[in-house]
């Protein structure tokens, strides 16, 4: 089952007198449980192509269906509440409240959502167990080291049980070690029926992905099965 379609999305920016195409006549669909990573040079069009997938911008033209819902003419508070209930953000930045504790970052989609207290904390700590890091529920921040902070991120982005999990070059900010693993957790999300879509320029991080698409200068440039799967785990075996 297509969990993402788009039929000819285009993005236009206008700029003074010059019209920029961020995207022309795109069409592209991900199946349900798919591991897909969008690639290309600066100026691809990938966070485009991105942005729109997750209801962070809207096409100038074409149409994107997102779970049989076309939201290509959604209103901002549509647009917003298909954003809480349908997609899980991961961004390099890790964006999480610094005054806030891990448990209290990974339970606030759920604010949104209208769950109690008690489910929210409930759903938040199994969420943060599944990432491993139950044992850190109560720490802020600036007491977790760069993976323990994007694993938090990770969590929160799958405590609402999204459609897609959107991640922005999710290893940006982390040393090799640390990407390495938590590439190896997406492989385990992916494993347990996730479906994930991750924007990278690095080719070592987009060959985790099964299927790797290429941008360049807003078109679809190759869209192919990655036949070279790269598993974390056995990586970090070789390392060792």
């Amino acid at each position: 089952m297509q969990v993402i379609e788009t039929h000819n999305i285009s993005k236009r920016y206008v700029m003074g007198s010059e019209i920029i195409e961020a995207l022309k006549s795109v069409t592209i669909s991900v199946d349900r449980g798919e591991y897909v990573a969008f690639m290309g040079p600066s100026g691809s069009g990938k966070s485009t192509l991105m942005n729109i997938i997750g209801c962070l911008d809207t096409p100038t033209s074409g149409r994107y269906i997102l779970n049989g819902k076309d939201v290509s003419d959604m209103t901002e508070n549509e647009l917003a509440e298909i954003r809480n209930k349908e997609i899980g953000f991961v961004f390099q930045t890790f964006n999480l409240l610094p005054r806030s504790t891990a448990l209290e970052n990974v339970a606030l989609p759920l604010i949104y959502a209208g769950y109690s207290k008690s489910e929210r904390t409930e759903m938040a700590m199994e969420t943060l167990k599944g990432v491993g890091l139950g044992d850190r529920s109560k720490h802020k921040p600036n007491e977790l080291s760069g993976g323990q902070r994007q694993r938090v991120a990770i969590a929160r982005a799958l405590v609402n049980t999204p459609s897609i999990l959107l991640a922005d070059e999710p290893t940006g900010n982390l040393d090799s070690k640390t990407s390495y693993e938590i590439m190896d957790l997406f492989e385990e999300l992916h494993s347990k029926g996730n479906t994930i879509i991750m924007v990278t320029h690095e080719d070592d991080i987009a060959h985790y992905a099964h299927r790797i698409v290429r941008l360049r200068d807003g078109l679809v440039e190759t869209d192919k099965v990655n036949t070279e799967i790269r598993k974390a785990k056995s990586y970090m075996n070789a390392s060792a």
